[in-house]
């Protein structure tokens, strides 16, 4: 549950950063135009803060840890998410120094990203379904028990 907070809380300083070195950036360089560099910090704040928080409430409410799928989707999730962030700031750097022609790695990359993030996204409605369908025949054999 530590590593869910901590993550949470790393994503969301990160998330506020990143905005400040997008403004700060885009008017130090006098760039009025659009730049994947606007875009980071919602990313960062929904996808990193937000969904961790999410996470960390239904780790408390389910126990996901004990899903052999959590530590796949914690792992697997948090590479897509710094992948795509990470090539989303280098795509945006680009663009306001004036490159309009990139490689076709950035795209391919920034692919690759969110490839991990639909992954871990599925891998933990997997650990969620496990945790309910495990906690629901639970409860269930200790109502019948009760009502015995």
């Amino acid at each position: 549950m530590k590593k869910l907070f901590y993550s949470a809380f790393g994503y969301m300083v990160i998330g506020v950063l990143s905005g400040l070195f997008y403004r700060e950036f885009t008017k130090g360089k006098d760039f009025t135009g659009y730049t994947q560099l606007s875009i980071v910090h919602t990313h960062l704040l929904t996808l990193g803060f937000i969904v961790l928080l999410i996470v960390l409430i239904l780790e408390k409410l389910f126990t996901l840890s004990r899903s052999k799928l959590f530590t796949w989707f914690f792992w697997t999730y948090n590479t897509g998410l710094v992948l795509t962030a990470a090539i989303m700031v280098w795509h945006g750097i680009l663009q306001v120094d004036g490159v309009t022609e990139v490689s076709g790695a950035i795209p391919g990359i920034a692919g690759l990203g969110h490839i991990l993030l639909s992954v871990g996204m599925v891998l933990l409605f997997l650990a969620l379904r496990t945790r309910l369908v495990g906690s629901a025949v639970k409860h269930d054999d200790a109502r019948a028990a009760v009502a015995d």
